[in-house]
C-alpha cells in the first residue's frame, strides 16, 4: 500500500434506486484534498450540508449503516466505503441527491469498477496507518457475536456466519490482502431471509429491494398465499411453498457468498475508523451495529494517539550503524547519544535507537542512588537524529555540520532509566529552505512517549 495519501484521479457518477427509499438516486465521487477523509454532501437539501463518514457519526445500523449530522442523514454507505478503502483511497468528496446511496446490484463491484476507470493519484501528504498494538474485542454473548482485532503486520479479515437455517448455516470467508478484494469479495451480494421481508416492509424499508440487487433465502415454510404476497412486494415470482432455497435471478457466485458479503460489510464499517489500519480482524456473526462498536473502540484510541511508536526489530540490519553515524556526525563518546538509525525517509523522517545501560557516564552523578537519564540528554539525542535527517537530504553530508538555532515546546512525560531502549522519531515540520530546517521529535520507551521537542536547525558547510 502506498506510503502517501491517495485520491481519485477524476470524478465519477453512479445512478440507481435506493434499497430502502426506492428513489432514483445519483451519487458522485470526486477527488479531495489531503487529510479530508471521506465526506458525504446532501446536494438535494438547502445549504448542501456535509457529513463526515466516520464511526462517531453512525446513528443507526438497521439493515445498513447510517451516518447523521444534526437532522441530516445518509444510509446504506457501507459498500461504497469498502470499495474506497480497499482501493487505497484516503480522501474522497461524495455528493448524493437522496438520503441513501443507490443499492446498484447489491454488491461493491460497481464502485470498484468505477474507481478503477476513474483512476487513482498519489498526493504529497504522508499516509498515517494506525497500527493495532493490542487486542480489541466487542462481544454480544446473548447472540453469540464476537468481533476482534489482533496485532499483525498487515490488514486482513476473517468472517464467520452462523444462522439457524437449513439453507444458510455455517460459513466463513477470508480476505488476506486488500489487493484481492475485487476478485474475492467485491461482487458478493447482500441477502435477506423471506421471514425478514414482512417486518422490513412494515418498517417502511426495502422499497427498492428486488432480485436484481439481493439474494432472498427461503428457509422456513409459510403458506403459499403469504409467500406469493411477499414475492409480489419485491417484484419476484414466488416459488413453491414446499421448495426451500435461494430465490434469485443469478446463481450463487461462491458457495459462501453470504459470508463474503458479511466480510464486505465489515470492511465498509471499519473504513469509518478514519485511517487505514494494520491488524488481523476476526469476526463471528457480525452485523452493522457491532461492526460500528468495534470501529468506535479503535477510533477512540486513534483520536488520543499523537503518534505511534516506531516498530523496532533488533534482528533487522540498521540503515546506519554506530560507525556509519560517525561518518556523518561529529559527535564522539561520551556525547554520541544515538547507537543506530533503523529507518530514514529523505525529506520526511528518521528513526534512531539508543540503548540506555547502567554504564552511561552521566549516571555517576545523575543520580548515584536513583539513576535517571537527564532530560537535556534526551533532547540532545533527538537533536542528533535531527542532524542525521537534515544531512541525509544533502550531497556529501560529511562536508556539512548542523547547528541548532532554537528548541521549543520541550516536555518530559516519564523517567528513562538503565535498561530502557529509547526509540526516536524525528520528522520535518516544513520543507528544508535556505539551509534552515524545522523538525518535531519524539522519544519512546516501548509504546509510550517519554519526551518530545521541536527543533530549528541550520546547515553550515565545513571550512
Amino acid at each position: 500500500m502506498s506510503q502517501k495519501q491517495q485520491t481519485l484521479a477524476a470524478p465519477f457518477t453512479l445512478t440507481g434506486k435506493g434499497l430502502h427509499t426506492g428513489l432514483n438516486i445519483e451519487v458522485t465521487f470526486a477527488p479531495a484534498e489531503p487529510n479530508t477523509g471521506y465526506t458525504i454532501q446532501r446536494i438535494d437539501l438547502e445549504g448542501q450540508p456535509i457529513i463526515e463518514a466516520i464511526a462517531d457519526n453512525v446513528a443507526a445500523t438497521n439493515r445498513g449503516t447510517v451516518v447523521k449530522k444534526g437532522d441530516i442523514q445518509v444510509s446504506t454507505i457501507e459498500h461504497a466505503m469498502a470499495a474506497l478503502y480497499c482501493a487505497g483511497i484516503d480522501n474522497c468528496d461524495i455528493q448524493v441527491n437522496a438520503p441513501e446511496f443507490p443499492i446498484l446490484d447489491g454488491s461493491a463491484m460497481p464502485y470498484v469498477e468505477a474507481i478503477q476507470k476513474a483512476g487513482i493519484v498519489e498526493q504529497e501528504a504522508k499516509r498515517e496507518v494506525f497500527r493495532i498494538t493490542k487486542k480489541y474485542e466487542v462481544v454480544d454473548e446473548e447472540n453469540g457475536v464476537k468481533l476482534e482485532i489482533f496485532p499483525d503486520d498487515h490488514f486482513s479479515v476473517t468472517t464467520f456466519v452462523d444462522y439457524p437455517s437449513p439453507v444458510l448455516n455455517n460459513q466463513y470467508a477470508v480476505l488476506n490482502d486488500v489487493a484481492d478484494f475485487k476478485q474475492e469479495v467485491a461482487a458478493a451480494r447482500t441477502f435477506v431471509f423471506v421471514r425478514e421481508i414482512q417486518p422490513l416492509l412494515a418498517m417502511n424499508l426495502i422499497k427498492g429491494g428486488d432480485l436484481d440487487n439481493a439474494m432472498v433465502i427461503y428457509d422456513q415454510k409459510v403458506e403459499q398465499a403469504e409467500l406469493d404476497k411477499m414475492a409480489a412486494a419485491i417484484g419476484a415470482e414466488a416459488p413453491s411453498a414446499n421448495d426451500l432455497g435461494y430465490i434469485q435471478k443469478r446463481p450463487l457466485q461462491w458457495d459462501n457468498e453470504p459470508a463474503r458479503h458479511k466480510l464486505l460489510d465489515v470492511i465498509g464499517d471499519l473504513a469509518l475508523i478514519g485511517k487505514f489500519i494494520q491488524g488481523r480482524v476476526i469476526v463471528t456473526r457480525p452485523g452493522h451495529g457491532m461492526n460500528n462498536k468495534l470501529a468506535r473502540a479503535v477510533r477512540k484510541d486513534l483520536k488520543r494517539t499523537e503518534i505511534q511508536a516506531p516498530v523496532y526489530d533488533p534482528n533487522k540490519a540498521p540503515v546506519l550503524d554506530n560507525v556509519g553515524i560517525k561518518k556523518i556526525m561529529p559527535h564522539r563518546y561520551p556525547m554520541q547519544l544515538v547507537d543506530k538509525i533503523i529507518d530514514v525517509e529523505t525529506n520526511d523522517y528518521v528513526v534512531g535507537v539508543k540503548s540506555v545501560t547502567a554504564n552511561e557516564p552521566f549516571f555517576v552523578g545523575h543520580f548515584p542512588e536513583e539513576p535517571v537519564m537527564p532530560g537535556v540528554l534526551q533532547v540532545e539525542a533527538m537533536a542528533q537524529c535531527s542532524g542525521i535527517l537534515v544531512l541525509n537530504s544533502v550531497d556529501e553530508p560529511e562536508r556539512y555540520s548542523t547547528y541548532f538555532m532554537k528548541i521549543n515546546n520541550v516536555s518530559f512525560r516519564q523517567k528513562v532509566v538503565p535498561g530502557d531502549t529509547l526509540i526516536f522519531h524525528v520528522s520535518f515540520k516544513s520543507p528544508l529552505r535556505r539551509g534552515i530546517a524545522e523538525m518535531k521529535g519524539y522519544a519512546f520507551v516501548g509504546d509510550k512517549i517519554v519526551s518530545e521537542a521541536e527543533f530549528m536547525a541550520m546547515i553550515v558547510k565545513n571550512k
